[in-house]
């Protein structure tokens, strides 16, 4: 499991039939800095994900990825490999408040 950003969508008119209805997002994995650990930073890579929850651009969400991400009731017969698991209200590592969606 790891934090992304929703950075934007991904509109698919012809797919197969299971993944008809569902919204796939586009996004980007982000890491701990880890020179000062007080803020997150990119990874510099991209991710396809199946939104389950109705997450939007801009919000930091969880990613459960590879076998994993089938385990969910609305996944399971899904052909996917990324899905947004959850919306991230905070992060704290350590005393700091890295992240907050306020």
């Amino acid at each position: 499991m790891f934090i992304a950003r929703v950075t934007g969508s991904v509109v698919s008119t012809q797919k197969v039939e299971t993944m008809i209805g569902h919204k796939l997002l586009v996004v980007e994995p982000f890491r701990l800095d880890d020179k000062e650990r007080q803020s997150l930073v990119t990874t510099g890579r991209t991710f396809i994900a199946v939104d389950t929850l109705g997450a939007g651009e801009d919000d930091f969400v969880l990613i459960a990825q590879g076998s994993s991400a089938r385990l969910t009731p609305e996944t399971q017969k899904l052909p996917i490999d990324a899905v947004i698991i959850g919306i991230v209200d905070q992060v704290h590592i350590d005393k700091f408040k890295v992240y907050s969606r306020d």
